[in-house]
């Protein structure tokens, strides 16, 4: 046996500990805790809790890592106006260089698989899409990641974007996504969207509903679309702010419908919260304007949370922890139930890998041996504590490992 770790716990196993066994970059075995031999490297582990990885649904590598270059002067719409602005000036080789920055933090934090969000328009060009392409050749030994390439500044209203996209579909990306918020018809992007995945039989990831006013969704569009072409368990919307301003009852409406019509919802915490409500009129009181998915959840639609963006106009934080995101999701949606809590793990992982349809996800045999051994041995914990990431492994190859810290007692 390759590697062999011992004494370890699954998220869904309510604390039965197993043995794994890794060989020629599979698990090969699970046995109850203590009925393996050690193999040529193994692991004594203590109960702790070991993961197919983190899984990023919804992050930009193309426009990670610029905050020394903005001037942060404002809410989403000056973020994108900032990053327009800057892009122009993008190079394949700056864009190579902060995904891949970008990367190894994302690596280093036990993610194992990713969809990252790429943009085309008539300025960027696909130099943004080439640039993204060389990272993820680069970190191909520790994490598998798809392109999703969407129209950041219109579709409809920014000619010689439509073209892109197709280039984009025919060079490596696989996933389409839109922005409808930012175009003069965002009916007829999404109709075009839909098109395109259909052309190119390739799932939906949308950046959709994004504001604070509940009146006027997209997503009820989109649903129907859905339907229409039978792309259910094919479409994902992210941000969705809006929904943070419905009433329980209404929220539950829509997340039935998106249940109904196998339409995926992905929330970003960290940008949300930092993005919305920059013009309510009381700074003592402003809404969170992040949307309660936990919620959304319990009514069957297939919910999971994301880093979105790294250190630019959108977000001006980021390390690149799924933990550190689910824990921040937990704080600002107010889940203590421990069981809530332990889906917050969920909506990193488990959830994540459903949205993006990963088939070989998992911590069984006959699985890819992608695993990251976390500290903790209660999903719920992990969570609160945000439990540190002590070894990673893909296909059974060492990825990673942390120390953990020592006290040093007179």
């Amino acid at each position: 046996m390759d590697l062999t770790l011992h004494n370890v716990t699954r998220p869904a196993d309510a604390g039965q500990a197993f043995d794994i066994g890794i060989h020629g970059g599979k698990i090969v075995t699970m046995t109850d805790a203590g009925g393996l031999e050690p193999g040529e490297r193994a692991l004594h582990l203590d109960g702790r809790l070991v993961l197919p990885g983190f899984v990023e649904t919804h992050i930009h590598l193309d426009k990670s890592c610029i905050l020394e270059r903005c001037s942060m002067k404002g809410g989403l719409t000056e973020a994108i106006a900032e990053v327009a602005g800057l892009k122009a000036a993008f190079t394949e080789d700056d864009v190579a260089e902060r995904a891949a920055r970008t990367l190894r933090k994302c690596v280093l934090n036990g993610t194992t698989r990713m969809r990252t969000h790429v943009e085309v328009d008539p300025v960027i060009g696909l130099r943004g899409l080439n640039g993204v392409k060389r990272a993820i050749a680069e970190f191909a030994w520790a994490i598998d990641v798809e392109i999703c390439v969407f129209p950041q500044e219109g579709l409809l209203n920014n000619p010689g974007t439509d073209e892109l996209m197709v280039a984009a579909l025919q060079d490596g990306a696989t996933v389409v996504g839109a922005a409808p918020y930012t175009d003069s018809d965002p009916h007829g992007q999404i109709d075009r969207v839909f098109e395109l995945a259909r052309e190119y039989n390739v799932d939906i990831d949308m950046h959709l509903d994004f504001g604070s006013d509940a009146s006027v969704l997209d997503v009820d569009h989109v649903c129907r679309r859905a339907d229409e072409h039978g792309w259910g368990g094919r479409v994902a919307v992210g941000h969705v702010t809006k929904f943070a301003q419905m009433t329980a009852t209404r929220l539950r409406e829509v997340a039935r419908r998106l249940a109904d019509a196998g339409v995926a919802a992905t929330v970003l915490p960290s940008t949300d919260l930092f993005l919305m409500h920059r013009d309510h009129d009381s700074s003592l009181s402003v809404p969170r304007g992040v949307t309660p998915l936990h919620m959304m959840a319990a009514e069957g639609v297939n919910c999971s949370l994301s880093t979105n963006n790294v250190l630019n106009p959108f977000t001006p934080f980021g390390d690149c922890s799924m933990i550190r995101m689910a824990n921040l999701y937990a704080n600002i949606a107010q889940v203590g139930q421990r069981e809530e809590m332990a889906g917050c793990l969920d909506m990193v992982t488990a959830r994540s890998a459903r949205l993006m349809n990963l088939k070989d996800y998992g911590v069984e045999v006959g699985a890819p041996a992608d695993v990251v051994v976390i500290d903790a041995t209660d999903p719920t914990m992990a969570v609160a504590e945000l439990a540190q990431p002590m070894y990673g492994f893909k296909r059974g190859r060492p990825v990673f490992s942390h120390a953990l810290p020592e006290l040093h007692f007179p």
